[in-house]
């Protein structure tokens, strides 16, 4: 029975991959013995990631440094481990630790500032790094000058000066300027292409690309991402002339000011798909190693059709048991947006990097719950953050906690490794019983619907607004895209002209929900789409998930609170499934008249007609 002896032993390929901070002086045979360590633990892989408290003596992307990675990814090779290689020094991707600036000075990060004028005033002389975009007339009858400059930003570095807590800072790179994008290639990927080509696509995995943001860390406010001649590709994306829409960017008594914050913001992260994400995306595949990792924010769908394994991050307390953060705001969309993404961009595996700076108080509990959270929502690679090197001096407290070897909890590791390796597996390869989809913008998800469906156990997808007129298919029954086919289209955003066709084409339909009120909503959809999975009674903190995977209907069910529940539930699906326990790998008859699920506790079911017959 091939299915239950995976499930069983899954491949190394399903393991978590945790942040390996590399934030201290390294040693051979410390790196082969911590590699050796995380094996032991159930760990068969990690994201070498150079982290604040390196010694200088190891610069980044230096040889002294790279010969490190010569020996983490060696051994790994010999353990068959897998490893993912992590492109920047430290955090926004994008400056390669300052080279890209100190390259070219005109690379620097740039922004939008205005400057106001008298009514009848001249635009007094610019400095030289002082470009003027436009000169406008506000609505209140005075002007303002919009220029662009280089902006005071930086990342990250990987070295505490003398012994801290200070950092280097280096100066960020114009990510919206091509030619800086290239330049980071060169640095970066094109330096690891040249040392570890040999281990593409084997023991390297992929690269991750972490947060990249067209303002870098900015140390001044007021100010809009922009670059030169942006406002030429502003235009270009909204299809028309922004410029006597730019005093809105600053000044909120402006007519439509929201609307049109909106609409630039949206511009820029279109842009960045142009000038960042697709020139890595290209660089990937001409390389044959995929790339991972994630965009600046929870709901960046748009980003992610450029990732090879889309990607997100739970990091900051941004979602918490039992708390609203669970279930609203843009965070709270993140693991339906990576998962979503997925399917509709047909790609097999997608991430998230959980449990960064959650603090030295994060328990057990709280972290396979995190786990649990991505799970039920279609997560099938976990990356925890993060596994430190050393805990020496400052280094203990720096975006706490260690998740891994240094916590309290590192003995009974392998259950939860384990657990995650056959959770992940199950997600892998297996089709989405889904008929719901929410549609969102390339750079927002509307979570309100979403959570409405989440306590009514209406499983979704996100659907980004662009499949709608680039490569789906809408007719009387809905949206087909990637072997889904969506029978209740629920619009709760403004969405793109261009989506105008395909929304009036599922309104003749009867397909499409306009989103006023969650009491609503259900009825709508109910209207349209079966339920799938119907839990009596009435139990809001129970998420479901429906797949099939090598023939057999696969049920996640999660409490996502910690007062139990018992329900009595009903499949669409006929059959009885059994229950699967992801620690022991082991299978018990299931009551689904009397299903009890503990705080927090998340159920396997799957219906197995071989077991069964």
């Amino acid at each position: 029975m091939p299915f239950w002896t995976n499930l069983l032993n899954p491949p190394p390929d399903f393991s978590v991959m945790p942040f390996w901070f590399w934030n201290d002086d390294l040693d051979e045979a410390e790196i082969r013995r911590q590699i050796g360590d995380f094996q032991d633990h159930g760990v068969h892989g990690f994201v070498i990631h150079p982290r604040v408290g390196l010694p200088r003596s190891l610069g980044w992307m230096s040889d002294a440094l790279l010969h490190f990675y010569d020996v983490a990814i060696d051994e790994a090779a010999r353990r068959n481990m897998r490893v993912i290689l992590y492109d920047e020094g430290m955090y926004p991707s994008g400056a390669s630790a300052g080279q890209v600036v100190a390259e070219n000075p005109a690379y620097q990060t740039r922004c939008l500032d205005k400057i106001d004028l008298a009514a009848a005033a001249d635009l007094p002389p610019l400095p030289h790094d002082h470009t003027l975009v436009a000169v406008v007339d506000r609505s209140d009858g005075s002007r303002i000058a919009v220029i662009d400059r280089a902006l005071d930003a930086f990342i990250r570095g990987i070295h505490y000066i003398d012994e801290g807590p200070a950092e280097d800072e280096p100066t960020a790179a114009d990510l919206l300027n091509p030619a800086a994008v290239d330049s980071f290639i060169r640095h970066v990927y094109d330096g690891f292409a040249a040392r570890f080509s040999p281990h593409f696509g084997k023991t390297i995995i992929s690269i991750f690309t972490d947060e990249p943001s067209p303002l870098g860390r900015p140390r001044e406010r007021g100010i809009w991402p922009g670059t030169t001649g942006i406002l030429e590709h502003v235009n270009r994306i909204l299809g028309y002339d922004f410029t006597p829409h730019l005093p809105a960017l600053w000044y909120d008594d402006e007519p439509d000011a929201a609307r049109y914050r909106r609409d630039y913001e949206r511009a820029i992260a279109l842009r960045m798909e142009e000038t960042w994400y697709q020139r890595l995306f290209d660089w990937c595949e001409a390389h044959g190693l995929p790339l991972t990792g994630h965009p600046a924010r929870g709901d960046d769908i748009g980003a992610e059709r450029y990732f090879h394994i889309p990607g997100q991050d739970l990091v900051w307390r941004w979602v918490l048991p039992d708390d609203p953060t669970a279930l609203e705001g843009q965070e709270a969309t993140q693991a339906k947006c990576s998962s979503s993404a997925m399917i509709h961009l047909g790609r097999r595996r997608n991430t998230n990097e959980c449990c960064g700076a959650y603090g030295h108080q994060l328990t057990w509990a709280e972290m396979n719950w995190l786990a649990d959270w991505c799970f039920v929502r279609g997560v099938n690679h976990i990356v925890p953050h993060a596994f430190y090197y050393s805990m020496r001096g400052i280094r203990r407290d720096e975006r706490p906690p260690d998740v891994g070897p240094n916590s309290a909890w590192w003995d009974r590791y392998p259950e939860y490794a384990d657990r995650c390796r056959r959770l992940s597996w199950l997600n892998t390869d297996a089709r989405h019983v889904c008929e719901i989809a929410i549609l969102g913008a390339a750079d927002h998800l509307p979570w309100q619907p979403a959570k409405a469906c989440h306590q009514a156990q209406r499983d979704f997808n996100y659907l980004e607004e662009r499949h709608l007129w680039e490569d789906a298919v809408v007719d009387a029954d809905g949206v087909h895209l990637a072997g889904m086919t969506y029978r209740a289209v629920v619009l709760a955003h403004d969405a793109d002209p261009k989506a105008t066709s395909a929304l009036e084409a599922l309104e003749r339909a009867g397909r499409l929900i306009h989103y006023t009120d969650d009491v609503a909503l259900i009825e709508q959809i109910n209207d349209l789409v079966l339920p799938d999975v119907t839990v009596e009674p009435v139990s809001p903190s129970l998420r479901v998930r429906h797949a099939v995977k090598d023939g057999r209907h696969i049920y996640l069910l999660f409490n996502e609170e910690s007062a139990p529940v018992t329900v009595s539930v009903q499949f669409s699906a006929p059959g009885s499934p059994v229950r699967y326990d992801a620690v022991t790998g082991k299978t018990e008859a299931v009551d689904r008249t009397n299903l009890s699920l503990d705080g927090y506790e998340l159920v396997v079911l799957i219906r197995d007609d071989e077991m069964m017959g």
